[in-house]
């Protein structure tokens, strides 16, 4: 992963999991094929996340994610089209330009994704990319020329952050780390976050109760150990990011959640 990738949305995602290269996934296969379900109610049609991302001191810029329901289907399944979008503002804008774009076409009931495109552009750094998933073959098509064999249930860089949001933590371990398998840059990579327990935060003026965490990071790529990044979702049925922050090998970031519209459940807010 080049380091150029950890700036606004890719920071986001990037610090709230840990990308950590390890063993490939044992490849399973179905003898009768179907797709899988998963009850929750953490996100819906019209929810709206605004995050402000700082570089030290500095207001470097933006990001928002957005759900909204897609007005046809999927092998006739009923799909979210989710857009994260990212970019630079002020000064930051002149010393390195961000503009980022992902899009994740996600399986409301199974919460796997069927389409992932990606337009980045950071500093000149540009990545276009169109991965089509086939979840009963498990299997993704990179646009170019090559298909790739996954395990079940495979995510995207931004259908996995929604994916993290619909499993249960009520019962977690302080110390207890969940894996997600996701397919990033022609790669099969897990994703790791490890819950650290209850806290209550206080993020633009309110105050939270939350679950914190801490992403099982690569020592020494971006960031020197793992407890270097920490990461506070709300303790509610929502269970949004709130404020995810570290501290890299050249400073510090942090993104925080500036608005939330739309949420599917009460935030778990404390007066």
């Amino acid at each position: 992963m080049n380091i150029k990738n950890y700036l606004l949305i890719s920071t986001f995602l990037c610090i709230f999991f840990g990308f950590t290269k390890n063993s490939t996934p044992q490849i399973e296969t179905q003898e009768t094929p179907t797709y899988r379900t998963i009850n929750h109610n953490a996100f819906k049609n019209g929810e709206k996340l605004e995050y402000r991302l700082h570089y030290g001191v500095i207001n470097a810029g933006t990001a928002q994610l957005e759900v909204k329901l897609l007005d046809k289907k999927f092998a006739g399944r009923t799909v979210y089209h989710i857009v994260g979008s990212g970019k630079t503002k002020g000064a930051f804008d002149w010393i390195f330009k961000v503009r980022d774009n992902y899009e994740t076409y996600l399986d409301v009931d199974g919460v796997f994704p069927w389409l992932f495109v990606r337009n980045t552009d950071e500093g000149g750094y540009k990545i276009n990319q169109t991965y089509k998933f086939s979840p009963l073959k498990n299997k993704v098509d990179n646009g170019e020329g090559k298909k790739f064999e996954t395990p079940n249930g495979i995510q995207d860089m931004l259908s996995s952050f929604y994916y993290a949001r619909s499993i249960d933590y009520s019962k977690a371990k302080i110390g207890e780390a969940f894996t997600i398998w996701s397919f990033v840059d022609d790669e099969i990579w897990p994703l790791k976050i490890r819950y650290m327990g209850k806290d209550e935060i206080k993020v633009s003026g309110k105050k939270y109760k939350a679950m914190k965490f801490h992403p099982v990071v690569q020592e020494g790529r971006l960031f020197e150990h793992e407890e270097d990044v920490t990461v506070w979702i709300s303790d509610d049925e929502n269970k949004i990011p709130l404020l995810a922050q570290g501290k890299v090998l050249v400073g510090s970031i942090k993104m925080e959640l500036i608005n939330a519209v739309g949420l599917a459940n009460p935030p778990a807010l404390i007066k």
